[in-house]
């Protein structure tokens, strides 16, 4: 066994069928109907094998607890050749060590034959792009699946899976309050354990963007986006949904445990063209060995860092990003905040040792009202009050004022 591991294994498949208007992803639009795409998909399924084996071999994925396939559209590939990845997974990774596989979907591309082969060979996920049910919003947005196809969609996974997510874009141009209601209102009726909401962010290059700079549309109204997401948070809460990440709600046990482990500062290896990843710097060495990452540029990273962060672009070359270890504390505090379990006084003291501006950081956090302190073990039965901590939470102004609290957070890390 190796002295290292991944606990988290992200596989990107680059490919849609059309870019919505507001996607910065890294990902390309394609015809399947045209022979060189359809070879071209062949291909790049083919080299995601090669990498799986590669890493399998290395022992890179002994210790993999949840696997994410994301996009990109993963069922843009095609059923086929989705099949056939999933398959090989299977051969290479022991899912019965696997807490969670989830595999994202568009509507427009997704059956209840799909559902079935994929269930077969350990997927136990399925994480849907609906946006919205309202198909003027839905058109407005550029995607290419219907109100009716979303809810195809999630009841064919439903014949399978129950683990099923929803994500839900609000603060769109033209969007309105009722709309939005009913979207919520429409995702909780559909029986799924797990809806994200997102605001709608306008990002450089997008179509989007474009709009805006030549006076087509307008900038989404931060405030109509912050009372959509009040408005989600009292209806999902009164619904039974617990908010445990700063965009998303489960039903008691369907937390996401692949999308916790980004916030919890685990190690997880990125995979395919697009794909992000991140690992101690400890472990650079054998992951190059392991030509799992050809290419990877392991000469211009200075073996003083404590942590690696790399994108993989579409032409194949890295993105490479390095933390110190002052750094790598600063955001574990930053994602940390994400979740609504925040941070605890065990967790303040030793980022102290780096961070000696923390506690006081914590303290005007509280003053300005962006975190509250919580009592640690407040509703376990059997645990005495001196055996009990102190966490550090964000408040709902911490939520909707997320850009200011992890700024300051992240700040820490400058001398």
């Amino acid at each position: 066994m190796p002295e290292f591991s991944f606990q988290a294994l992200y596989i990107h498949i680059p490919f849609c069928v059309r870019r919505c208007a507001y996607c910065d992803f890294l990902t390309e639009a394609i015809d399947r109907s045209n022979p060189d795409t359809r070879l071209a998909l062949d291909s790049y399924v083919d080299q995601l094998i090669i990498a799986i084996r590669r890493a399998s071999r290395a022992g890179l994925l002994a210790e993999v607890r949840t696997i994410y396939m994301g996009g990109g559209t993963p069922t843009a590939l095609g059923a086929s050749r989705l099949v056939k990845l999933v398959y090989t997974l299977s051969l290479f990774v022991d899912l019965s060590q696997i807490s969670e596989f989830t595999v994202e979907a568009n509507p427009d591309s997704f059956s209840e034959e799909l559902s079935r082969d994929l269930f077969a060979l350990g997927v136990t996920r399925f994480s849907f792009g609906v946006q919205s049910f309202d198909d003027k919003v839905l058109a407005r947005l550029g995607r290419i699946h219907t109100s009716e196809k979303a809810r195809t969609a999630i009841c064919a996974a439903q014949e399978r899976v129950y683990n099923i997510s929803i994500d839900l874009i609000c603060g769109i141009p033209g969007q309105s309050l009722s709309s939005w209601e009913a979207d919520v209102r429409e995702a909780i009726a559909a029986g799924v354990p797990h809806v994200s909401v997102y605001p709608l962010t306008i990002e450089e290059g997008t179509t989007f963007a474009r709009l805006i700079d030549e006076g087509h549309l307008t900038i989404p109204d931060e405030d109509f986006q912050a009372d959509c997401m009040e408005y989600a948070d009292k209806i999902l809460s009164e619904a039974g949904f617990v908010r445990y990440e700063v965009a998303s709600y489960a039903k008691p046990g369907y937390e996401s445990q692949h999308n916790l482990a980004y916030w919890h500062g685990v190690s997880y290896l990125g995979l395919g063209r697009g794909a992000a990843g991140m690992f101690a710097q400890s472990m650079l060495s054998p992951v190059i060995s392991a030509q799992t990452l050809p290419d990877f540029p392991e000469a211009d990273i200075d073996i003083s860092v404590a942590r690696v962060r790399y994108t993989t672009a579409l032409d194949g070359t890295y993105q490479i990003e390095t933390l110190t270890q002052r750094e790598a504390c600063a955001e574990d505090i930053m994602l940390a905040m994400r979740c609504t379990e925040g941070i605890s006084e065990a967790q303040v003291r030793k980022a102290s040792e780096l961070l000696p501006c923390l506690p006081v950081s914590l303290q005007h956090l509280q003053d300005e009202g962006l975190i509250i302190q919580q009592q640690d073990n407040a509703h376990e039965t059997g645990v005495s009050e001196a055996s009990r901590g102190c966490r550090y939470i964000p408040t709902k102004k911490g939520w909707l004022m997320g850009n200011e609290l992890f700024g300051k957070l992240w700040e820490l890390h400058v001398p």
